[in-house]
């Protein structure tokens, strides 16, 4: 798998200011994408070009979590709002204002939803009576995204303070921290899908790999980017990972080797003119998506030409 080759398949156009977040909807064929301006908008990966309004919160999203099987979708947006847009029937939609600061991240975990505010709280809502649950102060400075290992039952979140917080999934009790794990900011963190590691990216632009057995021993540190990273996907089959940076680049790892394949930039492959702010990798063709300050969207397709070139993964 070392000689990769990109393809864009798409530019989606037609927010009117940066895109900051991109949610799964119910059918792979289709993503959303929230942004500066409130927009949330789906696309139809068959159809690229097409892309439907779906939603308008009042302020600028920073986040998105889609709850397909309800007909709601929560964004988070620059003011601590947290928006439960429904979509069946507007006339229900709230907007609860509970963080202070963005809200960085909103997931569904299990029955309950989670989201991280930038005055470093963390908190649990019901899904069924879109209200809060409990909170969890967690640090003095911002909360910027987390993941969840069902296996272990645990939450890693990335935290301005230069830390790594995991936390048990039920108690929220601190299991461990990754001190100074950045030289600054963590911006993004993502358990490895077999479940050897924790990787991690921050405003220091570097790639970090920790050893999940070994009390989060570092076993990687790499100046990856030029400037921040700022999210970090798995392909749908887990041997690579792609990272967004500020440095308006994509970049493709080996997530065994750890090393660097391929680099999507604007000059050779057309990529994004401003920072890219976020990815998602699509179980549909395993396209790889990506979201940037230049108010667009692009839709990517990974090939390895060692395996006759058909997309990354398949044998």
């Amino acid at each position: 798998m070392s000689n990769l080759q990109v393809s864009k398949i798409a530019t989606l156009t037609g927010h009117e200011a940066s895109v900051f977040a991109l949610s799964a909807d119910k059918e792979t064929k289709y993503i959303l994408s929230g942004a500066g301006e409130g927009w949330i908008v789906r696309w139809d990966l068959e159809n690229p070009e097409l892309g439907k309004l779906i939603a308008r919160a009042e302020r600028n999203i920073y986040s998105l979590c889609n709850l397909p099987d309800l007909d709601v979708v929560i964004a988070g947006n620059m003011d601590g709002g947290v928006h439960w847009i429904d979509l069946a029937d507007p006339s229900k939609t709230i907007n609860v204002q509970h963080h202070k600061k963005g809200v960085y991240d909103i997931q569904r975990i299990g029955s309950h939803v989670i989201s991280l505010g930038g005055a470093g709280m963390l908190t649990k809502w019901s899904i069924e009576e879109r209200r809060t649950l409990e909170s969890f102060h967690l640090t003095n400075q911002s909360l910027r995204q987390f993941d969840y290992n069902k296996d272990r039952n645990e939450l890693a979140i990335a935290a301005s303070d230069n830390n790594i917080y995991i936390l048990d999934g039920e108690s929220w009790s601190i299991k461990h921290i990754i001190r100074n794990a950045h030289e600054n900011s963590v911006f993004t963190v993502k358990y490895a899908p077999d479940g050897d590691y924790l990787w991690s990216g921050g405003r220091d632009a570097h790639l970090k790999t920790w050893v999940i057995e070994r009390e989060f021993e570092l076993a990687s540190s790499q100046p990856a980017h030029l400037f921040t990273i700022n999210k970090i996907v798995f392909h749908p089959e887990g041997q690579l990972l792609a990272t967004a940076s500020r440095d308006k680049t994509i970049k493709i790892w080996d997530a065994h080797t750890f090393k660097l394949l391929k680099v999507i930039d604007t000059i050779r492959d057309g990529g994004h003119i401003n920072s890219v702010n976020g990815l998602y990798w699509s179980s549909y063709n395993n396209y790889l998506i990506s979201c940037s300050d230049d108010r667009s969207l692009m839709v990517w397709k990974i090939e390895s030409s060692d395996q006759g070139n058909k997309p990354a993964g398949e044998q």
